[in-house]
């Protein structure tokens, strides 16, 4: 595929992720919504079915929609490095545009909020006890799970045009779906999970300087690096993980 068609596609499904995974968090957190104090378990469900409905339609580019799976897949040979940026760049973009619309989307919601310095976690993540080199290695290990399971699945193979169809054959995407939704189940409670440099980072930089939200609050830039470095090592150790195993068949 050519590299303007990755970037779009990967644009798109992208921003699909955010736009449902920030939008399931939207409709907990603010009030005057039908979802609200929804709960824990309904913003899990949420992002997986997010991770699945976006991957369904990045599906052409080999749905990344993650800096993390590109990086573990470059390493691991199953993506050639010169995509690499458009992919990534591509994933920026469409989360920044996911965030926007989550944003329109709820508009009415901000304008109404009683507390909006306190809204960064609608799109962004943060953790419950502070403390980044432990935050680090909480993003760290629930990457390598994700990652890992792409990388390990007995059926990854690669599509005619060389790129990676991962994951269960079975399930489709929906396996990556469950591993999400059992990652954030599971792994989630410490720093919330973003397991993706770009489903953070994208919304952050929205947060920051595109969305007019009313007496928002401040983007946490301190712990920014947290949720991308971690899960860019994730994927690193996930494909390490893989060669290395790959070699003992």
């Amino acid at each position: 595929m050519s590299s303007g068609g990755i970037f779009i596609w990967e644009l798109l499904g992208t921003a699909v992720l955010i736009l449902l995974g920030n939008g399931v968090v939207a409709n907990h957190v603010l009030k005057k919504t039908n979802g609200h104090n929804a709960g824990t378990l309904f913003i899990t469900f949420g992002w997986a079915f997010g991770v699945f409905a976006g991957a369904s339609v990045a599906a052409p580019s080999g749905a990344h929609l993650n800096p993390a799976v590109t990086l573990g897949l470059a390493i691991a040979g199953k993506t050639s490095w010169s995509q690499v940026p458009v992919y990534m760049a591509g994933q920026l973009v469409g989360a920044i545009l996911g965030a926007v619309l989550c944003w329109a989307t709820y508009k009415l919601q901000f304008d109404d909020h009683p507390e909006p310095q306190n809204t960064l976690g609608i799109f962004s993540t943060a953790p419950q006890i502070s403390n980044k080199v432990w935050n680090l290695v909480t993003e760290i290990i629930g990457t390598l799970v994700l990652v890992g399971w792409i990388l390990l699945s007995p059926t990854t193979k690669l599509a005619s045009d060389g790129t990676p169809n991962f994951g269960n054959s079975a399930l489709g995407y929906a396996g990556v779906a469950f591993v999400v939704l059992v990652i954030g189940i599971s792994l989630g409670g410490p720093t919330g999970y973003a397991i993706n440099p770009a489903r953070d980072l994208g919304p952050r930089i929205a947060y920051a300087f595109v969305l007019p939200i009313r007496g928002k609050g401040n983007p946490n830039w301190g712990y920014s690096w947290v949720p991308v470095l971690g899960p860019l090592i994730g994927g690193m150790l996930a494909a390490l993980l893989y060669l290395a195993v790959s070699n003992l068949s």
